[in-house]
């Protein structure tokens, strides 16, 4: 290929190349397995004939989502022996994403690969089912019946619960004083009866294995922690929107980040999200 194609070719992929790990990411939920797969698109990408495609974006789209469904097999297995609860890698935002919210990427796992594949493509980004059936090699009435079988499992999974950010903001700083000061009776008064919370540490640092469910399990778990930050340093880095939710990154004593990402619902917490894992955070480091 002479070199104005092949700078062309460049500057397409490079135009493109955010859209298509934002759909790796919904579709891996691993912000280092979405980049690995879009610079293998690239690679790939730049081996072809570029004056044959006739429309690069959804050549790219279709080359990462067939990556994407190729790599969820080896994944899922990862995630049978992963230790704990396996949580989607954090994502930092300046604004909410409603896609990207923690409770959906969960949601999202309860789907098979393809119907997780259509159900982004389409509803997510706004894809044709004439060109999702190209990607996924099924015809668009097959297509179509994936979506709807994804909607219909998504629809008492998913809840969205609408906060004000401003407001999102006050209660995740408020959250951090109550929980890391030991402060029992403010952070009683911010939990809804039926709060559950979620950690992540991958086996890598210590943390809960399983999720917590009800008002007293979760406030129980609180009281053993305040006896430890009564001990240990914990230092509030930012308050942001952590996958689509109100929340915080933390440095912990151990010289480790961690992010913390709260579900609000009408101004009370009915979820809180931790994740220590180092692995899952390293792509944090322009964020602090």
């Amino acid at each position: 290929m002479n070199q104005p194609l092949q700078d062309s070719a460049s500057r397409t992929f490079e135009a493109l190349q955010p859209s298509l790990v934002r759909l790796a990411y919904r579709m891996m939920g691993s912000v280092a397995d979405a980049e690995d797969i879009v610079q293998t698109a690239f690679m790939r990408w730049n081996t072809i004939e570029h004056k044959d495609v006739r429309n690069s974006e959804a050549y790219l789209r279709r080359v990462v989502t067939r990556l994407c469904l190729d790599a969820m097999r080896t994944i899922r297995r990862r995630r049978e022996v992963y230790v704990g609860e396996w949580l989607p890698d954090p994502i930092i935002d300046e604004e909410p994403q409603e896609d990207v919210s923690i409770s959906l990427m969960l949601a999202l796992e309860r789907l098979s690969p393809l119907e997780r594949a259509v159900f982004l493509l389409h509803d997510v980004f706004g894809v044709s089912f004439e060109e999702i059936a190209t990607s996924i090699d099924r015809s668009p009435t097959a297509a179509r019946q994936l979506a709807s079988r994804a909607r219909s499992n998504l629809r008492n999974a998913h809840k969205r619960y609408e906060v004000e950010k401003t407001r999102g903001i006050e209660i995740a700083a408020a959250f951090y004083e109550a929980s890391r000061s030991g402060n029992i009776e403010d952070l009683r008064l911010m939990l809804t009866e039926d709060v559950s919370l979620h950690a992540d540490g991958g086996g890598n640092r210590p943390t809960i294995r399983h999720p917590i469910h009800g008002f007293d399990e979760v406030l129980a778990v609180f009281q053993q922690f305040a006896d430890v930050f009564r001990k240990t340093s914990s230092t509030l880095l930012r308050v942001v929107t952590v996958s689509g939710l109100p929340g915080i990154i933390t440095r912990e004593a151990d010289g480790e980040i961690q992010t913390t990402a709260l579900e609000i619902e009408n101004d009370l917490i009915r979820a809180i999200y931790v994740i220590r894992n180092p692995e899952k955070l390293r792509h944090l480091s322009g964020h602090l």
